[in-house]
């Protein structure tokens, strides 16, 4: 179809495109949001990185606005609705349906609003568009409560999201959504209008300053209650999960225009309003889970027991047919009772209990017991309280998507769809969807979903680069909606009606009850301001234009299916880019390269420098949360080494040579500095950097500590472990809880309470000289990583006598960074061990790291007499800390050495990264405002990290002395 071929090739590069030119309109209503401080952007790469989210559509916005407050959004929408400028909200971008990109002013909703207010004790939370599911229920947790609405997405998905699409997800069903749970909320209407659903006059207000809307939404209701069918239609569709269309429901269930509005704007995806805040009421948590797989023969069977299985007390039951099964098995480290199906044609539910205590959990299990004994099983079924079990049988269903989109071919686009059925056809829906797979050539995909709801997702993997694959992907689609409406069903559950379904909702709710769903949008929004296109359109074929491709780019990142989970901690998000959004760009680079657009190509190369990599962290945390295990650092690691400058890589390999003396050097460099006036080293650097770049000299600055203390060896024959003192705590000198510079730091104190504890260590000869590596490893400096790598694995490689002792370091980071050290060389020796000159096989996979943190809970404090403790205490994990999956030690620790102990909900990367925090103090302001600003609310009698730099950025965010908690176990057992 020519309209397809022309909008696919339109995705590739919409700023290439006539059609998307620089907008004059944009380029004035910047000057008019100018006068009120409200910060704009029109540059290419902010707009290219905005274009996508995680759905399959990509529509260029002609600028970014970053409002701070309701009042400058109101702004906005009034200056952009005069200019002639569509207006969308974007906050998570976790959105699948395409609702939240779009090509006229792009609204950020993330940076500026992430307030969370806990009210009566967790009873309640009031929440701000940007704050995530997750750090809501993080605030909630203490309470021991938590939100209704349990979405796949919470660690990346936001509030605005949440309340834009009427989210639920795996328990929660239709009666702790976002429309059953929220209690009020704060909304701005395209005209400026404010109202606060929570106030006792608020219906009045919306009176007084919306008389038409208000009127209009008192007529509307007595169309819908004068109309019996219109009724039955609402009665049907809204007992199911349905996010298709207006919530018209709302017009049956509330009198009161303001409370029907309020509503309406639930599941209204940015199309009627700005939801400033939200107020929720909140579920418990309960404490007690019990967990199990059932396999049945085949979808039919399976599915035809969910009824029971909800009358028995199942608070989830997670459909996964043969071939989600199939894929889980090939995803690693599986469930026992996973990994023993030999899959053929059958199908499993994924099913809990709940309950308060252990005895509740056994009581439900006791009352479903004859269901159980006698339900048509494929295979033997137990529940199981393990964690660790339950928590594979968890990550088996949560990473289906990620399984399958990460596999799929290069160029395609990861598409995961979303529909409801009345649960007692859901085996025959599942069963012909199937069909429809095969029948349109759709191989390997999966059907899973939440079958106690009859709410089924299943994902295809296409390529819209090609025309035969669009028409394919449209009557795939036609045929997929004749099957879920025949069925009585809804074409959307969860995700939101979208781009994708919009020109369905006429057909899903009749004539009528479309009208009805029109004049809304007239009454409200009668400029068609916000978001238009998305969730009503009458064009037909709608849905197939603005098609993302997926642009083949690098191997390291092409796996990405863009859905944001990375986002939230990323140091760099309030800065410049996100993970997902430097692999968009790099994207969209090669696209400009290969149309030969060299000016645009040019463009983003030049603004891709600072934005893509000197303020990329490269901490990978990304990676902890992508679907796909995606470490964007090994990407700008691999970049940097390739576009290094051969000086600045010559210089630090002659400093891998001579670390000694530059670890020495650097040392005394901070004692010269500290005695003299902070202004004259900065001075100094700041001129270097003039000269040399910003991202060459590190920046001085008066918080930096004085030089620290110099390593020396130490022989034991009788040592039980082996340290090894980071060369960061040799350059950097320690504080103590006062700021004054301490000998005591971290080597010293690591030393002090081992001897304490009984223990002895020895120290390898020439550790003055070494380093985990790090430092050349994040600028991407191979030959000076080299170096270093071979000095210090065959040291120690003879310290712990062939991999007999374990090696204990001080710092987190460095110990992850020999662990990377040693798994780099292993990697490497595709041979086997490495034989070195002497003729000794040096297999350094046997030597063992140890970090301080683990190493001083597990072995030193047992042996260890607290004399004293601190009253209060607030730690800082690390990036590292959290890679090694040592956090529970850390705060183990923390709880040794205070009487209360507390990890900032807020907590993230702080952004230092070596010296990338001296190199861009803007990245560690960026990355621990947030932090700092929780930190800063009360005073604490000690702050504690677990590495020097992150110490050092840490006291620079918050203006408190920040030392090792390795320091502080010292001060507490002497």
């Amino acid at each position: 179809m020519s309209h397809t071929a022309t909008s696919t090739a339109q995705s590739r590069s919409p700023l290439a495109d006539s059609s998307v030119p620089e907008s004059p309109e944009f380029t004035a209503l910047e000057r008019i949001l100018g006068e009120d401080n409200i910060a704009t952007s029109h540059r290419e790469i902010d707009r290219l990185a905005m274009a996508h989210d995680a759905s399959h559509y990509l529509l260029v916005p002609q600028g970014i606005v970053h409002p701070t407050t309701p009042e400058d959004v109101a702004a906005v929408m009034s200056s952009a609705s005069k200019a002639g400028l569509p207006v969308t909200f974007r906050s998570g971008g976790t959105s699948l349906s395409g609702q939240s990109v779009a090509g006229g002013v792009m609204v950020d909703t993330r940076r500026a609003f992430r307030s969370i207010e806990v009210l009566d004790g967790g009873a309640r939370v009031r929440v701000q568009p940007g704050a995530t599911v997750a750090s809501v229920n993080a605030a909630l947790r203490g309470h021991g409560r938590k939100l209704g609405p349990d979405p796949a997405s919470s660690s990346a998905c936001t509030i605005g999201g949440v309340v834009a699409n009427n989210s639920s997800g795996m328990s929660c069903g239709t009666e702790f959504n976002t429309y059953r749970t929220l209690e009020s909320m704060v909304f701005v209407l395209p005209s400026g209008t404010m109202i606060d659903t929570s106030e006792p006059d608020a219906d009045r207000r919306l009176r007084e300053l919306e008389p038409e809307l208000h009127e209009g939404l008192l007529r509307l209701r007595r169309r819908v209650m004068d109309n019996p069918a219109s009724q039955r239609i609402i009665k049907h569709q809204f007992s199911m999960k349905n996010t298709m269309g207006y919530g018209v429901n709302a017009l049956v269930d509330f009198d009161s225009p303001v409370e029907i509005l309020e509503h309406l704007l639930i599941g209204s995806e940015g199309t009627l309003g700005f939801v400033a805040s939200a107020t929720f009421r909140t579920l418990e948590i309960r404490s007690a889970a019990s967990t199990g797989l059932m396999v049945f023969p085949d979808l039919l069977s399976a599915t035809s027991t969910v009824p029971a299985l909800v009358d028995a007390g199942m608070a989830t039951v997670e459909l996964l047919d043969a071939t989600s099964i199939a894929v889980a098995q090939r995803s690693g480290r599986v469930a026992d009772a996973l990994s023993s199906i030999d899959v053929d044609q059958q199908a499993a539910l994924l099913v809990e209990f709940e309950g308060n205590s252990e005895d509740e959990i056994a009581e439900r299990q006791g009352q479903a017991r004859s269901l159980l004994d006698n339900l048509p099983l494929a295979a033997p079924f137990s529940m199981t309280k393990d964690r660790g079990q339950r928590n594979l049988l968890w990550a088996a269903r949560n990473n289906l998507y990620a399984a399958v989109a990460g596999n799929r071919p290069t160029g395609t686009n990861a598409l995961l769809e979303d529909v409801v059925v009345p649960v007692d056809i859901l085996g025959e829906t599942c069963r012909s969807l199937g069909k429809l797979f095969t029948q349109h050539g759709y191989s390997d995909s999966v059907i899973f979903g939440h079958a106690k709801d009859g709410n089924i997702h299943f994902m295809l993997n296409e390529q819209f680069a090609e025309p035969s694959q669009v028409d394919r992907y449209q009557s795939f689609t036609d045929d997929m909606v004749s099957l879920i409406l025949g069925n009585d069903g809804s074409l959307k559950a969860e995700h939101g009606t979208g781009r994708i379904m919009a020109p369905y909702v006429r057909r899903q709710y009749g004539d009528e009850l479309y009208e009805v769903m029109q004049e809304i949008k007239r009454l409200v929004d009668p400029a068609t301001v916000l978001n238009p296109g998305v969730l009503l359109n009458d064009d037909p074929d709608s849905y197939v234009q603005n098609l993302k491709v997926a642009e083949t780019v690098e191997e390291e990142v092409d796996r990405c299916v863009e859905c944001g989970y990375c986002e939230p901690v990323c140091p760099s998000r309030d800065l410049t880019l996100t993970p997902r959004e430097r692999i968009v760009i790099r994207r969209e680079i090669k696209a400009a390269e290969t149309r030969g657009d060299h000016e645009l190509t040019e463009k983003l190369r030049r603004d891709w420098d600072y934005a893509g990599e000197q303020t990329c962290a490269v901490d990978g945390m990304c990676a902890t949360r992508c679907p796909v295990d995606i470490n964007t650092g090994d990407l700008i690691r691999r970049l940097r080494s390739e576009d290094q400058n051969p000086a600045a890589a010559t210089g630090w390999k002659v400093a891998a040579h001579g670390w000694g003396a530059a670890n020495t050097a650097a040392g005394y460099g901070l004692r010269a500095a500290k005695r003299l006036p902070w202004p004259v080293p900065t001075a100094v650097t700041d001129a270097a950097r003039g000269l040399a770049g910003d991202d060459v000299v590190p920046r001085y600055n008066p918080d930096l500590p004085s030089g620290g203390q110099r390593r020396a060896p130490r022989r034991d024959p009788e040592a039980s472990f082996v340290f090894f003192p980071a060369c960061v705590n040799a350059m950097f000198g320690a504080v103590d809880s006062e700021g004054n510079a301490t000998m005591d730091g971290a080597t010293s104190s690591l030393m002090t309470v081992a001897h304490r504890a009984g223990l002895r260590w020895a120290t390898p000869e020439g550790i003055g000289s070494m380093c985990c590596g790090t430092p050349w490893k994040s600028k991407g400096f191979t030959s000076g990583y080299q170096v270093m790598s071979d000095r210090v694995l065959d040291a120690l490689w003879d310290a712990t006598r062939g991999g007999e002792l374990p090696v204990v370091c001080d710092a987190s980071s460095c110990t992850e960074g020999l662990e990377t050290m040693k798994e780099k060389v292993r990697d490497a020796a595709t041979v086997g061990p490495v034989t070195a000159e002497d003729g000794q096989v040096r297999d350094f996979s046997k030597i063992h790291f140890v970090d301080a943190v683990e190493f001083v809970a597990d072995r030193v404090l047992p042996r260890l007499t607290i004399a004293r403790k601190l009253d209060t205490l607030v730690l800082h994990p690390t990036c590292s800390l959290t890679h090694m999956g040592l956090q529970p030690q850390l705060e183990a620790l923390g709880r040794a050495v205070a009487e209360e102990c507390e990890v900032p909900l807020s907590w993230a990367c702080c952004g230092y990264a070596g010296d990338r925090g001296m190199l861009h103090p803007e990245l560690t302001a960026a990355a621990t405002r947030a932090e700092a600003e929780e930190v800063n609310r009360r005073s604490f009698d000690a702050y504690a990290s677990t590495n020097r730099t992150c110490e050092q950025g840490m006291t620079e965010a918050t203006g408190r002395p920040y030392q090792n908690i390795v320091q502080l176990v010292e001060w507490a057992s002497r």
